[in-house]
């Protein structure tokens, strides 16, 4: 299970070096292939490759066109390489409006990698709505 938060910077190639105690809950089976997957929060998702293939597989049969749209058609499958980096995929990078400054957030079964400054609207936004609930 992934939780915590981390503060990262992509490097010249587009690459993220994945914190060392995330390393192994994303290898698994001893493989380096994982997944990454463009959210409807503004935001990508990291997680191992077997926990995507599960979701695609339930996708395939279940899911909706949009379901299947993020969860299969903006996803890519990278490595782990030996240094701990990932390579994020520029359109994936673009779609999530990600520069450089990123913020790493463990939510559980996955990582959501934000652009520093989306992260700090999307949590503007998200107080103003819970304050309105609230009150």
């Amino acid at each position: 299970m992934f939780s915590g938060i981390s503060s990262l910077s992509l490097d010249a190639k587009g690459r993220m070096t994945v914190p060392v105690r995330y390393r192994e809950h994303l290898k698994v089976e001893n493989s380096n292939l994982l997944a990454l997957v463009e959210s409807n929060y503004g935001c990508l998702l990291l997680m191992s490759h077997s926990e995507w293939r599960k979701k695609v597989d339930w996708m395939t049969k279940s899911g909706s066109d949009d379901d299947r749209r993020f969860w299969i058609g903006l996803s890519d499958t990278p490595e782990l390489d030996r240094s701990g980096r990932v390579l994020i995929n520029s359109v994936l990078r673009q779609g999530a409006l990600i520069k450089r400054e990123i913020i790493l957030l463990g939510v559980g079964l996955y990582l959501e990698i934000w652009d520093f400054n989306r992260l700090e609207e999307h949590k503007k936004i998200t107080r103003q709505r819970l304050e309105r609930i609230e009150r």
